[in-house]
């Protein structure tokens, strides 16, 4: 009857065990010093040795002229061990064996001595999976059994043993086998088998096995079957469901070209070929991390997981993606692979993740939008000085344009003696045009304090002529549209009242929390508006106070918040501010002053 490679190759000596150094070289040291215990724990992932290696023991402590670290497996007590025909190593299946009835015959057999040999080895596995009680029936017997037993509990969820149970046994953590050591085992193996193995293909099963090394032989097992002596990577590739080194480089053209709908068209062809979606994400996330490795470490590290023609094939990407493009790859497809476990629309999960590989390689780094904002240093206001005088036709604001800081206006030549001055009425928003005043304006500015509304100086034939009242709303609303999208749209709704520099707002209720939030947007838009600093009152749809109402600001704000207001009117007034903001779009929720502090 055919043996599999697993159970043929199984290790019968603790040099033949692949890795676990740290667990080999104790148990040696304890069995040579007769420093053996009572109890073990083999705890790990599957397929690295816990069952094996609790056997090797048994076989170390009864072997003929034992116990010895180096027993003979072909002796007659090590061959039955090995076989599982030894009447004095019990190997027990909790999965199986987990009442507390099957807990209650182990203790009576505990209690009688061994038939032949020098010790009675209980082997437990899977031990988890007893149960509460179980492990209580059995917790006097592990703590002060026999001298001639010993317990091995072997798992691979050390953390469901209760800790009464493990603080009466010694603890061994296997861990997964390293690439390297599971690669050389396979390559013994199949020169003793006879096979041919290209290396790329040992590493597709190796990285299969993930440091499992049964699961690694199970699958040269598979391999071998399908293939015959010959292996070649392409066959055991598409044997295990791992993306072809085609497909891969399609998709790494399609993020580089920006190509969404050639990605689809990737992803319906994976799918229609079979391959399960979570598998081929985690497929590509480990072909990204190799990358990603490669791009940081070099592309000679031992680090990369991987063979040496998948290793060349992904060198040639190297100059095509930054760190940072690769860093956020990887991110995506992790994202991508967690979200699949639980996805019930799978095949839309899968494009709609692949697609934003396509999407996120579009992105600028910040550095980049950075490097076009304008230089030089933040010109600070003179606070003590007065503020300009608005124009009459135009209203002035200490908030530069969104676009750009305007220059300052040239001076222009006086209009001719005898031509006739002109009043210009306010126009409801500022144009391009009026950015320069125009040459014939000879037009007193209304004096500092005055309303808007301050009549003009009469016209040359002499009549008292009163233009129309200057209308606050849409000059402030023809301030904010070309800073803030989302308080134009609030203050369309809202109604102004202005008594000097006092400026109540009426807020429709649903528009209140985002005036709230833009309280000193809308005061920077309204200083220039009205010659000075304004003393903003907010007032529900209602009429009536709102719970947040904007208080009085001048004479009762605290020194500490005057300051707070002072380097965020100076921070949003700044050129770089503005344009930095027009390129990312959003809104700024709060300003901070770092100036003095210290990380």
């Amino acid at each position: 009857m055919y043996q599999v490679i697993a159970r043929k190759y199984r290790p019968q000596t603790f040099d033949e065990v692949v890795g676990q150094e740290h667990v080999k070289q104790t148990l040696r040291n304890a069995i040579d010093q007769r420093r053996i215990a009572h109890g073990y724990i083999f705890s790990g992932p599957r397929g690295t040795g816990k069952t094996t290696t609790a056997r090797i023991l048994a076989m170390a402590l009864n072997c003929e002229d034992g116990p010895k670290s180096t027993p003979d497996p072909k002796s007659p007590v090590c061959s039955e061990i090995a076989a599982g025909a030894s009447l004095d190593v019990v190997e027990i299946d909790a999965a199986s064996n987990r009442r507390i009835d099957d807990i209650r015959e182990l203790r009576e057999s505990v209690r009688f001595r061994p038939v032949r040999d020098r010790y009675k080895v209980f082997i437990i596995d899977e031990a988890h999976q007893i149960t509460g009680d179980a492990f209580n029936a059995l917790l006097k017997t592990l703590e002060e059994p026999p001298e001639w037993t010993v317990f091995v509990l072997c798992t691979t969820e050390p953390q469901a043993i209760p800790a009464t149970i493990v603080s009466r046994c010694q603890s061994f953590a296997f861990r997964a086998v390293a690439q390297a050591a599971v690669l050389e085992h396979l390559r013994r193996i199949c020169r003793s088998e006879g096979v041919e193995a290209e290396e790329d293909a040992l590493v597709a099963m190796a990285l299969a096995g993930d440091g499992s090394i049964r699961d690694s032989l199970s699958t040269l097992d598979q391999a071998i079957a399908a293939f015959g002596n010959r292996l070649e990577t392409a066959g055991v590739r598409d044997l295990l469901g791992s993306i072809p080194a085609e497909l891969t480089e399609r998709i790494l053209a399609s993020i580089r070209d920006s190509d969404a709908a050639a990605m689809l068209a990737i992803a319906d062809e994976a799918l229609l070929q079979g391959r399960h979606p979570q598998h081929f994400c985690g497929e590509l996330t480990r072909q990204f991390r190799n990358l990603l490795v490669m791009k940081v470490a070099g592309s000679d590290s031992k680090l990369v997981a991987a063979g040496e023609g998948e290793r060349e094939a992904a060198e040639r990407w190297l100059g095509e993606f930054s760190n940072e493009d690769l860093t956020r790859y990887v991110q995506i497809l992790l994202a991508l692979y967690q979200d699949l476990q639980q996805a019930m629309q799978q095949r839309f999960r899968l494009e709609v993740g692949l697609l934003k590989l396509v999407y996120a390689g579009r992105l600028r780094p910040i550095e980049q939008v950075l490097s076009g904002l304008p230089s030089g240093p933040v010109q600070r206001a003179d606070r003590s000085a007065p503020p300009p005088a608005p124009e009459p036709s135009r209203p002035s604001s200490s908030r530069p344009k969104r676009d750009a800081p305007s220059p300052p206006p040239t001076p222009q030549p006086s209009a001719p003696t005898g031509a006739p001055a002109t009043s210009a009425a306010p126009a409801a928003a500022p144009s391009p045009a009026a950015e320069v005043p125009a040459p014939a304006r000879e037009t007193k500015p209304p004096a500092r304090g005055d309303s808007p509304g301050a009549k003009a100086p009469s016209t040359a034939a002499g009549a008292a002529e009163t233009p129309p009242k200057d209308d606050l709303k849409q000059r402030l609303l023809a301030e904010v549209k070309e800073v803030d999208d989302y308080l134009f749209g609030a203050l369309e709704a809202c109604r102004l009242e202005r008594d000097g520099r006092a400026v109540t707002v009426y807020v429709e209720p649903q528009w209140l929390p985002m005036v709230e939030l833009q309280s000193a947007l809308l005061e920077a838009a309204l200083m220039g508006l009205v010659g000075g600093k304004p003393n903003v009152r907010l007032v529900g749809g209602s009429g009536g106070p709102t719970p947040k109402v904007q208080a009085e600001k001048t004479g009762s704000r605290a020194s500490g918040s005057s300051k707070a207001e002072d380097v965020s009117e100076r921070a949003q007034s700044d050129p770089a501010f503005l344009e930095f903001k027009k390129r990312m779009g959003g809104r700024v929720t709060k300003v901070m002053d770092l100036k003095g502090r210290t990380q």
